[in-house]
């Protein structure tokens, strides 16, 4: 199979398995659940290109071994986030509730289909490293391997900061500012951010490698512009109010860096 059968064939497959999900969705009345779903697609993806690209198995074997890895962790991660919370869901489509509610279930549905795409669109690194037949790795590939490890060490190391800070009932209501979130106000974020960037280096190998910079662009944007800080903040802030504000002030919103003195 050639590039452009791979991703189609993908592009169904996906939007088949979230239309799918959103029935769960609505049947439980948690659509906090799509978070879970489109964490894990990524390895399902990644396995995909492996066993059906044309390149070298070494390479189509390490970009899906990373991919997978990386899948599993944050979607379990976030498993268990929205189940221990369940019913209950996710301030943010709880916002998408009240936003949306003259017309929900279009733009629900809409929303859950554009998942879907985003996860082919994000992949793209995938499919361009398991198209390489060079039978060897590059210094880029190692470079992004390596990376890799950087990035994914960070991010766990940050949620499993968040999670100890809130196992502690003498910590409800107050703002975490320990470890890496001391440095950053979103060190998750950043992290998982630098993961794609990671992908990219690794594409960058391979035969129209550029293409997949459209994975930590996209995220980037995503997550300084629209569902990640400012969705998150907002939520923080009608919860936590005057504490998280004084927090904002001394702390930087992405890349971990020195607090500011007040």
């Amino acid at each position: 199979m050639n590039a452009l059968s791979l991703a189609l064939t993908a592009l169904v497959a996906l939007c088949t398995a979230f239309a799918a999900l959103y029935l769960v969705a609505s049947r439980i009345n948690n659509y906090g659940i799509v978070d879970i779903a489109w964490s894990y697609a990524f390895g399902a993806l990644a396995i995909f290109y492996a066993l059906a690209g044309p390149g070298w198995v070494g390479r189509r074997a390490l970009i899906a071994a990373l991919a997978v890895a990386w899948s599993v962790r944050l979607g379990t991660h976030l498993w268990i986030r929205v189940m221990a919370h369940h019913p209950i869901e996710d301030g943010r489509y709880q916002q998408l509730r009240h936003d949306w509610a003259a017309n929900f279930t279009v733009k629900m549905v809409g929303f859950f289909q554009m998942q879907a795409a985003s996860v082919v669109m994000l992949g793209v690194a995938f499919l361009i490293a398991s198209l390489n037949p060079t039978p060897h790795l590059h210094p880029l590939e190692i470079a992004g391997t390596l990376l890799w490890f950087v990035a994914l060490g960070g991010e766990a190391l940050a949620d499993a900061q968040l999670a100890v800070f809130k196992g502690d009932p003498a910590n409800r209501g107050q703002v975490c500012a320990i470890g890496l979130w001391r440095l950053s106000r979103h060190p998750n974020y950043f992290f998982e951010w630098l993961v794609w960037v990671a992908f990219f280096f690794f594409a960058l190998a391979s035969p129209g490698g550029w293409l997949a910079v459209i994975g930590p662009a996209s995220i980037l944007f995503l997550l300084l512009r629209v569902t990640g800080i400012p969705m998150t903040e907002a939520q923080t802030l009608r919860t936590k109010g005057d504490a998280y504000r004084r927090y904002q002030q001394t702390t930087s919103a992405f890349v971990p860096w020195f607090p500011k003195n007040q």
